[in-house]
């Protein structure tokens, strides 16, 4: 199957163009990505910015998610890169694939003093079988890069219906 032939929307492209065009529709898509994957909660991600082949998740400087020189810890901002990196797969992987992660390799490049701005991006010649890196990258609100690595994941086709 062609990478270029347009395939109909995800169930989770979807549900985001639906629940987005309603007031706070943002928050309640970020809420109900929680409720899918309960560990990202702990962050309290928003996802600001969602379409086929990239996301983008801010997570908030607050006192729960400091480390002990009062940044945001790395783990935290992995959280939110980790969120990111799957709502963008969720809603854009072609339908005969699917995909899992099978690591994560990050750089911490500064510190993270401010609120951090999480992106994962892809081109659409990426989803086929076999090992895909994801880039991931963490900004602070100057636009400086903080965290910055792969996530890998394993696309496979999926198994034939009977």
């Amino acid at each position: 199957m062609s990478n270029s032939t347009p395939q109909k929307p995800t169930k989770v492209m979807s549900l985001y163009k639906r629940v987005t065009s309603l007031p706070f529709g943002n928050k309640i898509f970020s809420l109900m990505v929680c409720r899918m994957a309960p560990y990202f909660g702990t962050v309290k991600p928003f996802i600001s910015e969602l379409k086929v082949n990239k996301c983008v998740c801010q997570i908030k400087k607050r006192k729960l998610v400091h480390n002990h020189i009062q940044t945001v810890h790395v783990i935290a901002i992995c959280n939110g890169l980790e969120m990111a990196m799957g709502t963008m797969a969720e809603a854009s992987i072609p339908s005969h694939l699917r995909w899992i992660p099978k690591g994560m390799s990050v750089d911490y490049t500064a510190k993270a003093g401010s609120d951090i701005t999480c992106v994962a991006e892809v081109t659409p010649q990426q989803w086929v079988v076999g090992d895909m890196l994801v880039p991931v990258t963490a900004y602070d609100t100057n636009g400086v890069v903080v965290v910055q690595g792969t996530i890998k994941l394993w696309i496979s086709e999926k198994p034939a219906r009977s």
